[in-house]
């Protein structure tokens, strides 16, 4: 059992987490108990009660959150919306004596505790999580559009249009969301803004209880059944706030518009800032083919383009005054929200000088003025809008980098200061306890370190501001500097960017390089990444040198492969070669933050990595999950007080925090532990003696055939390879004991269920090239299942599925027509997986 004062320790909030402990206790004395027993949950549990009082409440009230959360906290990073609906309607069923908006807001908080433990613990992207919390947000409108269209259509009966051939069918509905949630970016605490759309005038068919009305009055009834299911109080509060301001004709216009009526609004008397919010906006709920056909018809009102410009005046057709018009409307809404802004003690990482809405509005200002003529532009994620800015040219590398770091930063401080109790707010707070607190929980040394970050990211987001929005008269601030390669006057700039090809992300020109070179140069993958990191003098500065390094490098592979100048074997190789560069990098970069949080001297870390899946295998492809296992030398001492499982468990905590960390274009990898001993009630890290007793005496056949692919990649090589040997010996051997029917079944078995759990959350009827039916997964089961039922072990330098299934042939576990049929098929699915 893990000390628990150990734990506590280590937290930023101590005597919060030993009051939790304490009323925990109390209160749930069966509970407190059995929560002692789970090292892991333990752990995840005072760190949320440290981070948020919120959260912490939230537990104590619901007691049964915690072996929820214990089922839960391993599971993928981002929750897709339909499997946030199974999970949601599965809720609705165990709760049904509450109403149905305390039941929305009481899910919502329990999703909370697993989408902000991930964040604090840092094992998910900035991106993954906002996606996570608007996936959250999605679920719940759906959820209580549906109640509400059965509700009003019992009163009302179904409403109709006419359609071009004069028969009547459905109207249909969508729900907008625009701002953080249409760009996938909510906060824990933001509002929501909505715009309600429906495809047409119309009445209802007067089939249910109080007869008919027009699809207006329907429609503006079932928008208002969903801001009172959403929106409405409850002894948690409300699911969300809801706010309708940004509709057509504001709060005096109508709560639901049809498509027709939207178009003539935008198109025609909508201010600027309104067309502005439509940037981030898309179908949250309903009918999507509605907002696609809302939008289709306002796009080029929103950005416009040089045939629109051929329509106007010749004032208005000079591109040069349409850039200067787009950045001066932004520029002007920011001086409005600047000129409302309630004067308040402390920083507001929000609306401040610096702060986020800043880099948002560097992202839309660009967008509107360049998006006309280039669709690549218009992306409405902030990091994805200025990640394709970058390679326009439109922002620099280092404007791109610093935009960025300030992004993951500012967004990080204002997801701390929300989940504190869960309130609306943006603001540091300057108690000194108090902003101590939050410094500690954004994990830096002191309130001078968390200061000074807050200083560079806030000058540097505003230092590019003045650069793209020119000398900043209106805003009153200084001219400014150099902009680094891209002219600071926009009107110099040549609109012939808009029209180029997306440039080398990583700054790196392989125009002169020979066919191939790219897969020689994976040799230099470890010094290049070394070298990146060996400079920084802090944990954050070499995730940032780290993930800089790696994205240039990727970059290199991809435009080889774009250019045919090496093939989809060699491509994977090459990928496979930086993935194993990375994880050495990450482990450097792990040992030296422990070495600084234990006082060790560590020179290497013990730590045999182990690869499986397409890792192991040696194929690895853009997208690929990173599955591992970890093992320690458990005889090497550490030269600290500090026990083997709490050292470890931290080591695992800083690895897969630095592997999965934010690059311009997403994560470095996802990394998927689930694969260890015990899944996820095992330790992330394990000493290499449990590790093979485990597979010895307790791994279960599914196991086995996951394990076929093992491979040490990375760490104490000599720890990997005998750990490799012994796991691949006992597998193959217990096999060996066992009926073939009896593990062709469980093959099969295990197979479909992959399949099923695949089909119960996709909705879609699109082809599944890899879980589907005759889908990649059917080649991986059939091969793992010959290799373990013929002892076909892998034992050349060569693991890939090809090559393994001509071993299978050449051994005589396939036929000559199955190995020709199974081989061709495969090549097939694997080169459309990889252009996928």
């Amino acid at each position: 059992m893990i000390d628990i004062e150990f734990l506590i320790n280590d937290l930023p909030d101590q005597d919060a987490t030993r009051r939790f402990l304490s009323s925990l206790e109390k209160q749930h004395p069966a509970d407190s108990v059995k929560l002692r027993k789970n090292d892991g949950l333990l752990s995840d549990v005072l760190t949320l009660a440290s981070y948020s009082p919120l959260l912490a409440t939230t537990l104590l009230q619901n007691p049964e959150y915690l072996w929820w959360l214990n089922r839960r906290r391993h599971s993928p990073a981002v929750r897709r919306k339909d499997e946030l609906l199974e999970a949601l309607g599965r809720f609705l069923l165990t709760n049904s004596q509450l109403d149905l908006h305390a039941q929305l807001a009481r899910f919502r908080r329990r999703e909370l505790l697993r989408i902000f433990l991930s964040d604090i613990r840092r094992l998910a992207e900035m991106a993954e999580i906002t996606e996570d919390i608007s996936n959250l947000a999605d679920s719940i409108l759906e959820t209580a559009l549906r109640r509400a269209e059965q509700d009003t259509t019992n009163r009302f009966g179904p409403p109709l249009v006419i359609d071009e051939n004069g028969r009547k069918t459905a109207a249909e509905f969508c729900i907008v969301s625009l701002g953080k949630l249409g760009s996938r970016e909510l906060n824990y605490s933001s509002d929501i803004d909505l715009l309600f759309l429906y495809s047409g005038d119309g009445e209802t068919s007067g089939s249910g209880s109080r007869g008919s009305v027009t699809n207006r009055e329907y429609f503006i009834k079932l928008s208002q059944t969903v801001v009172q299911l959403v929106g409405s109080q409850s002894g948690e509060g409300a699911a969300y706030r809801v706010d309708m301001r940004l509709r057509p004709h504001g709060g005096v216009g109508p709560l639901a518009i049809s498509v027709d009526d939207a178009v003539r609004y935008y198109t025609g008397e909508a201010r600027d800032w309104e067309r502005q919010v439509l940037i981030r906006s898309r179908s949250s709920a309903g009918e999507v083919d509605v907002y696609k056909h809302f939008f289709d018809r306002i796009e080029s009102a929103v950005f416009v383009d040089e045939r629109t410009l051929q329509h106007q005046t010749d004032e208005i057709r000079d591109p040069q005054s349409a850039i200067r018009n787009a950045l001066e409307s932004v520029r002007l809404s920011k001086q409005i929200i600047d000129r409302e802004q309630k004067p308040e003690r402390g920083f507001n990482v929000k609306l401040g000088r610096g702060g986020v809405r800043e880099i948002e509005f560097i992202a839309q200002a660009l967008q509107l003025a360049y998006g006309g003529n280039d669709e690549w532009l218009r992306a409405p994620h902030t990091l994805i809008s200025l990640s394709r800015l970058g390679d326009r040219g439109l922002i620099t590398e280092i404007e791109l980098t610093e935009l960025f770091n300030a992004y993951e930063f500012l967004r990080h401080l204002e997801h701390i200061l929300q989940m504190e109790n869960g309130l609306q707010t943006h603001t540091v707070p300057d108690e000194p306890e108090r902003r101590a607190l939050v410094a500690r929980r954004m994990r830096c040394e002191d309130v001078r370190g968390f200061d000074a970050e807050i200083e560079k990211h806030t000058g540097d987001v505003h230092r590019i501001f003045e650069r793209v929005f020119g000398t900043g008269d209106v805003l009153h601030v200084a001219p400014p500097a150099s902009a680094g390669g891209v002219a600071s006057d926009i009107e110099s700039t040549s609109l012939d960017v808009r029209s180029r090809p997306p440039a080398d992300a990583g700054g790196t020109d392989l125009s002169d390089r020979s066919p191939g070179a790219a897969l020689s140069f994976r040799d230099e993958y470890p010094v290049q990444l070394r070298d990146a990191i060996q400079k920084e003098t802090d944990f954050r500065h070499r995730l940032g040198a780290f993930r800089r390094r790696w994205s240039e490098l990727l970059d290199q592979i991809k435009t080889a492969d774009i250019n045919n100048t090496i093939d989809i074997r060699e491509a994977k190789r090459a990928q496979t070669a930086l993935a194993e560069a990375s994880i050495e990098t990450a482990l450097d970069i792990t040992r030296r933050e422990m070495n600084r949080r234990f006082d060790t001297k560590l020179k290497t870390l013990p730590i045999g990595v182990m690869g499986l899946g397409k890792l192991g295998g040696g194929a690895l492809d853009y997208g690929s999950d990173l599955d591992l296992a970890l093992v320690y030398d458990g005889d090497k001492p550490l030269g600290s007080d500090v026990t083997h499982a709490e050292f470890y468990s931290r080591v695992g905590e800083v690895f897969v925090t630095t592997l999965s960390s934010m690059t311009r274009d997403g994560s470095i990898y996802r990394v998927d532990l689930r694969l260890r001993p015990y899944g996820k009630n095992g330790q992330s890290v394990c000493s290499a003696s449990a590790f093979t007793e485990y597979m010895r005496e307790t791994a279960a056949m599914w196991e086995w055939l996951a394990y076929v692919k093992i491979r040490g990649v990375a760490g104490d090589m000599n720890l990997a390879r005998a750990v490799e040997s012994s796991v691949r010996e006992i597998i193959h051997a217990r096999a060996a004991r066992v009926d073939a029917a009896e593990l062709a079944n469980e093959t099969r078995r295990v197979r479909s269920l992959l399949e099923k759990e695949r089909a119960a959350v996709r909705r879609s009827k699109d082809i599944d090239i890899k879980y589907g039916p005759g889908g990649m997964l059917d080649v991986y089961f059939a091969m793992r299942y010959l290799q373990l039922r013929d002892n076909v072990p892998d034992r050349s330098n060569d693991r890939s599925t090809e090559f393994m299934l001509g071993e299978l042939y050449r051994s005589g576990s396939l036929s000559p027509s199955h190995h020709e049929t199974i081989s061709a098929g495969y090549r097939f699915l694997s080169s459309l997986d990889h252009h996928l």
